[in-house]
């Protein structure tokens, strides 16, 4: 094979890998997983060593993102790390931290807020809810995984859906990976949340 030839292989990874980041950016999949197999198999795709990993996954996220949804994602960027630190804020006793899509800048039109908690026990989480009138859901954590949260809930906040995992404490201090794979998964305090936020919003007000 010439050296400038590319393996088929190599061309249907990248093609799965760009439509997955499209499932995830514009249908609302937030599994890395689910839509990579799924791309697979319109892709009609066979072998494992053909789907692309996660980190291949998010670049081609962010180029779509920035390529159909540049100013549209920037403004909801930057709406949704403002709901979170608002939600931080009255969540700081639980010791929140910002994780997912919204901390990484590849938040899409039906991505979640993702803020993991600390608390010593989740039903005060439940109980601080109850007291504030925060209507919320409970959805089922995989039980799979060693590190798996104690508890999630769902609710709205401005009509953006968060995802709270609850976590015991002694789980803060362990590497944690993401839902989607072996990746490590990144969090981010308050502090640093909000050091994001003027990042963001001086990209946002920067002449194109």
């Amino acid at each position: 094979m010439p050296r400038h030839a590319v393996p088929h292989s190599s061309n249907l990874r990248r093609e799965i890998a760009a439509l997955a980041a499209r499932m995830i950016a514009e249908d609302g999949i937030s599994d890395y997983g689910f839509a990579k197999r799924k791309a697979a198999r319109q892709l009609g795709a066979v072998n494992a060593d053909e789907l692309p990993n996660n980190a291949e996954i998010e670049a081609e996220v962010r180029t779509y993102l920035s390529v159909f949804q540049d100013e549209e994602h920037l403004e909801r960027q930057l709406a949704m790390r403002l709901g979170a630190v608002e939600i931080m804020r009255e969540l700081q006793p639980f010791r929140p931290y910002l994780t997912g899509a919204v901390l990484e800048g590849t938040a899409g039109r039906y991505s979640e807020i993702e803020i993991d908690l600390f608390p010593e026990s989740a039903k005060e989480v439940e109980i601080f809810f109850l007291n504030n009138n925060v209507a919320y859901e409970h959805r089922e954590p995989r039980r799979n995984q060693p590190d798996a949260p104690e508890a999630i809930l769902v609710f709205d906040w401005d009509d953006i859906p968060v995802k709270l995992r609850i976590y015991s404490p002694d789980i803060e201090r362990l590497t944690r990976r993401g839902p989607h794979g072996t990746r490590q998964m990144e969090r981010a305090r308050l502090a640093a949340v909000e050091a994001l936020i003027k990042e963001t919003a001086a990209a946002a007000d920067s002449p194109p």
